[in-house]
């Protein structure tokens, strides 16, 4: 598993970050797993962006990758549309469990309607997901983490990396789940640096969530931002961060990263030097613990929620360079501990 100075959790709402309500780019519904309705299966449908985003998508891979090594089921993939309604959602979640997969995990709060619909109808299935409160039930399962605490860290760490005394927040789309994320990082920033300048931007407004899978955007929006001084740019924006990070890599700043360790991403080896750190939810033992309640006739339901006193949420270490950093790990660490102390409350909202 990844590398992380892991800061985080109680239970688990990417990166994630991530996110999404329309589904763009990727393939078609489609089964990885057997067919045999014999052998347990496990099932995860993707949120924009789809698997391979380096990222939300990623994280929640790793987990059903974990449950198929360790548990020793069969995992099944459903991948978003382009252009897809909300009809589609609740097709592809019905496939899934009329097929006998068990749990099936809907991977961003986009699902929440589907699965609102489509859970009743099948009592003795476990619902998943991830970043999402508003649907609830028996067999639901709300998997939730406060990103706002790991983003703070990241805040801190942005202010004691920065030279010219300002950053940027890039959001995929402006929604609160990500509001989460922003507010976080400008309080870490200002609590370290009073002085320092937060530059925000969303990539795009819903019902547009282009914003979480375009990576051209997430590039356009970071050299904006470059160009207006900052030189530590974090993003919360799924697929179309990628963007960013190759932005600021490539102007020699630092990218803080989202979701997943994005140091360790291959898609991103060309730019891991300068991306200082990643603020992680570990969607994929969420992911894991859910596959492995139900296997073990022990369903998890209600809201489970991973935060920093439990390593649900946290800052990766795996940038050499980070660690060389001691005035800002120490800085992190005392953060840290006084967010789990309650010393500081971490805001939800801008």
């Amino acid at each position: 598993m990844r590398r992380i100075t892991r800061i985080a959790t109680v239970g688990i709402a990417s990166a994630a970050l991530a996110l999404s309500a329309t589904a763009c780019g990727g393939k078609q519904s489609g089964d990885t797993g057997s067919s045999d309705s014999k052998e347990a299966t496990a099932a995860i449908a993707y949120d924009i962006g789809g698997r391979g985003d380096q990222s939300f998508n990623d994280a929640a891979y790793a987990g059903l990758q974990m449950a198929e090594k360790d548990l020793k089921i069969k995992g099944k993939e459903a991948e978003p549309t382009e252009g897809e309604s909300e009809a589609d959602k609740v097709q592809r979640l019905t496939e899934l469990a009329r097929n006998g997969s068990n749990p099936v995990i809907g991977v961003g709060f986009a699902y929440a309607p589907a699965i609102k619909k489509v859970a009743p109808k099948f009592p003795k299935t476990t619902f998943g997901i991830i970043d999402d409160t508003s649907v609830t039930g028996a067999n639901v399962a709300n998997m939730v983490f406060n990103e706002e605490q790991g983003s703070y860290l990241a805040g801190v760490a942005a202010a004691k990396a920065s030279k010219t005394g300002t950053v940027g927040f890039i959001g995929g789309v402006e929604v609160p789940l990500i509001k989460k994320f922003e507010a976080g990082f400008t309080q870490g920033v200002k609590d370290t640096n009073p002085n320092a300048k937060v530059l925000s931007k969303y990539l795009t407004q819903p019902p547009n969530f282009d914003g979480f899978a375009k990576p051209d955007l997430g590039k356009a929006a970071a050299e904006g931002q470059l160009a207006n001084g900052a030189d530590v740019i974090y993003s919360a924006a799924g697929l179309a961060g990628s963007g960013a990070i190759e932005a600021a890599a490539t102007k020699g700043a630092w990218a803080i990263g989202v979701d997943s360790d994005q140091y360790n991403q291959a898609g991103l080896a060309k730019f891991k030097d300068k991306i200082l750190t990643s603020v992680t939810k570990d969607v994929s033992d969420s992911v894991f613990n859910l596959i492995k309640s139900v296997k073990d006739g022990k369903p998890q339901t209600g809201e489970v929620r991973y935060g920093l006193d439990k390593d649900g949420v946290g800052l990766a270490d795996s940038n050499p360079e980070y660690k060389k950093m001691t005035e800002l790990t120490a800085a992190v660490e005392k953060a840290k501990k006084d967010i789990i102390a309650g010393t500081i409350t971490v805001k939800t909202a801008p």
